[in-house]
């Protein structure tokens, strides 16, 4: 009698254990499937998105520069024309459509934030960005006395959010799928490297 009490109890604790194992690896499982969607579909998107326009813009700033090797909206003398026409084609082509998107990724993406509110860095990025709308409406009308967004751009501030979301969620993301932190890179940086 003892033998069988003592083996439906055995059977019972590996019963058990199976089920916490399975509840902790589906656990696991939507936390993984939450951090890909949230690196692949807002922080990603972000943070690449971030990465361009503010290479872009330091590219701007740097062809464009003063003899003092200031730009020339980080100067005491106002911009000439010929400087505002050049940031207007600049603004159009690159920064406006970039901004443009992240306020789209935030907007569409925000039920994947991390945080449970909206972080200020992303309000003052939407506003930014209807800001810069008036000003590009102003243009297309032919209108040049405006050349920036009446609210200024978080740039230091959002660089720095979307570089930590960014870089968190990575980590997160190596750990749920049980791989240490640089040995995917290690094993496969000796292939291609030649290629870049």
């Amino acid at each position: 009698m003892a033998t069988v009490i003592l083996t439906v109890g055995l059977a019972f604790i590996g019963y058990l254990a199976t089920c916490l194992n399975g509840l902790r690896l589906t656990q696991r499982q939507a936390r993984l499937t939450r951090v890909n969607l949230q690196l692949s579909e807002i922080y990603g998107p972000l943070f690449a998105l971030m990465e361009a326009n503010s290479r872009v813009y330091d590219t701007f700033s740097e062809t464009y520069a003063r003899p003092d090797g200031r730009d020339p909206f980080h100067h005491e003398m106002p911009p000439t024309e010929q400087e505002l026409t050049r940031w207007r084609t600049w603004a159009g082509t690159v920064f406006i459509p970039n901004i443009r998107a992240m306020r789209d990724v935030v907007v569409t993406k925000a039920d994947l934030l991390i945080e449970e509110e909206m972080p200020p860095v992303l309000l003052q990025l939407r506003a930014h960005v209807a800001g810069y709308e008036i000003t590009a409406a102003q243009w297309a009308e032919g209108d040049h006395e405006e050349h920036l967004s009446l609210i200024p751009f978080p740039g230091r501030e959002l660089r720095e959010y979307t570089r930590d979301r960014f870089t968190r969620l990575k980590g997160e993301q190596t750990r749920l799928l049980g791989r240490r932190r640089g040995s995917s890179d290690r094993r496969h940086r000796g292939r291609g490297a030649d290629l870049v």
